[in-house]
């Protein structure tokens, strides 16, 4: 859809809105070399009078279609997936329209490109594929200046959302260092691939703390600090000048904390949660988009969140996270206190059954057995499975193939139905494969994964007719950019349990499965925008009513809400460009939004898309 194209909305005078122009103060090489002003190619006539780019681009005016088969072709003709990645990440850094553009078009293809697998792929050889920096670099032996160099950035109104990665615990793929960075670029593309969160209105920042990476600290070629993580009081000082600096600079900013290590995700989020608006996606994203597939899984099983038995075979950040999300769940459905909710909570790690003989750490506690009470259950995942008899069972445990044919018979023989969740990334990393588990069960299992599959066809129709089942990817880019959307768009002073219930809600209500039981658990990629609109509207409903919404006049009917929202949320389209005089214009308008491309200009770039 062109800007030209779309109705006038009541809604365009927000300082967000996604009609009219855009106003631009730079011309020629300048213009180009700013990736959210640059049509390249596609600028008309009139833009290359009037801001200089005549001689400066072919002749042939082209339309974003055009130019996006040509990136398509381009990006095809790369040899593998992480070619394919780099290629869109040097698009990217040319124009974000187009790049944005050809991942909407090709989206259910390149998710797995720019996000999991490939995406661990390339942060584990950040160092070797490095060209250009593209985010902020905090260093933990200069805590000084943190605040100076977070304030290059932008100014307060200019960042309404951030994600932070120390990349102690990336994608499965663990201590990654100063790669960690590339997590939090992939992070927020995906708020503006799947939410349209403005890309020029964000802030991707890796605190680099050292690495216990072995291999990175011999790597001659590696970019991060060559040492070992620092822990302790140092660590903790040098988040939270991070926080109190990105707080006073960006106040309206909410901050994304991304794979962080076992030992500081929870703990980090606990303290700042009750203070500013913030998330930990390993830990309130993972449980919220499980807790979502539960939900539809239960509806199609016919039951309900009290008759939930539900066994986690991995209790790090995810396992306990997604555990928590189910637990307050429960307890809010039945009227009863978390202890007594999780008492329908199972988990298993390297020991065993958690038990109160176990060494917890503070999350696990609460979910930990009565030793005596738990006799022929310690020792492994089978003999929990056998004696508790559960409903549900999740792996987060990056065990492949832990889900064994007798796990998931002996989950079959007193469940009708059982929900089996191998949430494990990337994707050799899977407790089982849903080939697998469905042949296991004669179809009955309602399986989502971490990672995409393909649909599984089998003869589990009643006459014995070949059907194909879907398979959803339990991701949780279904719901964290929608989320962030939410909070940013209502300027949220905190996120709350409840608005994070609500967008479990808003996420279950969209299930395919609801419809049809071969229809995967949870929506899919190619619906994600629409999934994010609801999640915003449920998240914002809630802020409003728990008085955390500071944003001024928001809408009150659904419907409305729902154009208020959509109105507010960035498309890639070529909205015509606007001449202003460079005296009084916005950094916007005036290609200082982005600290590397008002400081380089990034003239080796290639700017003839």
């Amino acid at each position: 859809m062109s800007s030209d194209s779309k109705s006038k909305s009541k809604f365009s005078h927000l300082p967000l809105s996604t009609s009219g122009p855009v106003e631009c103060a730079v011309q020629g090489t300048e213009l180009l070399n700013t990736p959210y002003l640059n049509h390249g190619s596609a600028h008309s006539t009139e833009e290359r009078h009037a801001f200089n780019l005549t001689g400066l681009l072919p002749q042939s005016v082209q339309s974003l279609e055009q130019q996006t088969k040509r990136a398509y072709e381009q990006y095809s003709s790369r040899k593998d997936d992480l070619a394919k990645n780099t290629f869109l990440t040097s698009l990217k850094d040319q124009n974000l329209v187009l790049y944005f553009k050809l991942l909407q078009d090709h989206m259910k293809e390149m998710f797995s490109v720019v996000y999991t697998p490939t995406e661990g792929d390339a942060i584990q050889n950040f160092s070797r594929l490095f060209r250009r920096p593209e985010g902020c670099f905090l260093n933990i032996n200069d805590v000084d200046r943190v605040s100076h160099d977070l304030s290059q950035w932008g100014n307060p109104e200019d960042i309404d959302y951030i994600v932070v990665s120390d990349g102690e615990e990336i994608l499965g793929i663990g201590d990654q260092g100063a790669g960690g960075i590339l997590i939090s670029v992939a992070k927020l593309v995906l708020t503006t691939l799947c939410a349209g969160i403005h890309p020029n209105r964000t802030l991707p920042v890796v605190l680099d703390c050292g690495t216990n990476n072995e291999k990175l600290l011999d790597d001659d070629l590696y970019l991060g600090l060559r040492q070992k993580r620092v822990r302790g009081e140092k660590y903790d000082k040098f988040v939270d000048e991070f926080v109190q600096s990105a707080r006073k600079l960006f106040p309206h900013a909410y901050i994304h904390f991304e794979d962080f290590g076992l030992t500081n995700a929870r703990r980090i989020l606990d303290l700042y949660r009750p203070k500013i608006p913030c998330f930990n996606d390993d830990v309130q994203g993972t449980g919220c988009v499980t807790l979502a597939a539960i939900m539809a899984g239960l509806h199609v099983s016919q039951q309900k969140l009290q008759d939930l038995k539900l066994v986690i075979f991995g209790a790090g950040t995810a396992g306990v996270g997604i555990a928590d999300q189910v637990r307050d769940a429960i307890a809010a459905e039945k009227g009863i206190g978390k202890e007594e909710a999780a008492k329908q909570i199972w988990l298993v790690d390297k020991p065993g059954l958690l038990t109160t003989k176990t060494e917890l750490n503070h999350g696990q506690e609460i979910y930990a057995k009565d030793a005596s009470e738990s006799n022929g259950m310690e020792n492994s995942l089978l003999s929990v499975i056998k004696e508790v008899h559960p409903n549900v069972l999740i792996g987060t445990s990056t065990v492949p193939k832990a889900f064994t044919e007798e796990i998931v018979k002996a989950m079959a023989e007193h469940t009708k139905r059982p929900v089996i969740l191998p949430l494990s990334n990337p994707t050799r990393l899977h407790e089982a494969v849903p080939e697998d588990i469905l042949k296991w069960t004669d179809g009955r299992a309602l399986v989502a994964t971490g990672s995409p599959f393909d649909p599984v066809k089998g003869p589990w129709g009643s006459d014995g007719k070949e059907i194909e089942i879907e398979v959803a990817e339990c991701n949780n880019s279904v719901v964290f950019p929608g989320i962030g959307l939410g909070s940013v768009l209502c300027r949220a002073s905190l996120l709350t349990d409840k608005m994070l219930v609500a967008a479990v809600r808003g996420v279950a209500d969209l299930s395919p499965a609801l419809k049809d039981d071969t229809a995967p658990l949870l929506p899919g990629v190619e619906d994600v925008r629409d999934v994010s609109v609801r999640v915003a509207r449920e998240v914002i409903l809630a802020a409003v009513g728990e008085g955390k919404a500071t944003e001024k006049d928001i809408p009150t009917d659904k419907a409305e809400l729902d154009e208020w929202i959509r109105e507010q949320m960035w498309n890639p389209v070529y909205r015509p460009l606007k001449r202003v005089d460079p005296e009084g214009a916005s950094r916007t308008a005036k290609a200082e939004l982005k600290v590397v491309g008002s400081l380089e200009k990034a003239k080796e770039r290639v700017t003839g898309q």
